[in-house]
């Protein structure tokens, strides 16, 4: 059964993006996680959300654009955002508290009053303009490997997204394949039975010494826990091995 997804309370706003692959990119990446609601400052095409490379990287996700809108300002974008959150550095002088995916966005989901939170990136080349980050609650600072820090616009977004959803309560995880039917007890007996008669028949169980052999044995295929489709494949090299012995009989 599909996971029913959650409200949807989040924004994910990119100012002065360049590459229409990264728009793209990140429309697949919201919709992955569940999240909707996309719109643009001031793209450098005005037509990047039809653009061949935007809809071929969206891969699947084209509502996503079909929905976004495209703004002039940030003020605009952040029009009805409770709680934004600017993906750049702090600027030096003075600014909002830095805050780390795991441990902000799980504070901040169990915030109450719910927020409507918006999630800003500035452009590939240039990042956020101070100015931007100011009208902002807090930054979002991505862990990083201190020797190189370069997340790709898109990949930025994808793990945000992740951690949002995550923080939010996230989706369970559903098995691709029912699980498989456990052996009984008595199955399990049958096949050590036709396996002890194919040990007797290639030489290696002394059935007039047999020893502990056939009760660790037991032991073995019960810390297994077979499924039934495995006690049929035991079974069936059993039947092999004494059919390979009888034949060679004279």
């Amino acid at each position: 059964m599909i996971s029913e997804v959650k409200p949807d309370p989040t924004r994910f706003i990119l100012i002065g993006t360049s590459h229409p692959g990264n728009v793209g990119a990140t429309a697949r990446a919201m919709k992955v996680m569940g999240f909707s609601e996309l719109v643009l400052v001031r793209p450098r095409f005005d037509d990047v959300l039809i653009q061949e490379e935007t809809v071929a990287l969206a891969s699947g996700a084209a509502d996503i654009l079909v929905r976004a809108r495209v703004v002039s300002t940030l003020e605009e974008a952040l029009d009805g955002v409770t709680y934004a959150i600017a993906t750049a550095m702090t600027p030096r002088d003075f600014g909002p508290p830095t805050i780390t995916p795991r441990e902000g966005l799980a504070a901040l989901a169990a915030a109450e009053p719910v927020h409507k939170v918006g999630f800003v990136f500035g452009s590939e080349r240039h990042g956020m303009a101070n100015e931007d980050v100011y009208r902002c609650h807090a930054v979002m600072s991505i862990p990083t490997n201190p020797a190189y820090g370069s997340l790709n616009l898109a990949q930025a977004v994808q793990v945000l997204a992740y951690e949002w959803r995550q923080a939010l309560g996230g989706f369970p995880v559903e098995a691709r394949t029912p699980d498989a039917e456990l052996a009984s007890a008595q199955a399990v007996q049958g096949a050590l039975e036709h396996w002890q008669q194919a040990l007797i028949d290639i030489g290696f169980l002394d059935p007039d010494a047999p020893k502990k052999l056939m009760p660790r044995l037991n032991q073995l295929l019960n810390r297994a826990e077979l499924r039934q489709e495995e006690i049929h494949i035991l079974r069936g090299i059993a039947k092999a091995l004494t059919d390979r012995c009888r034949s060679k009989t004279p």
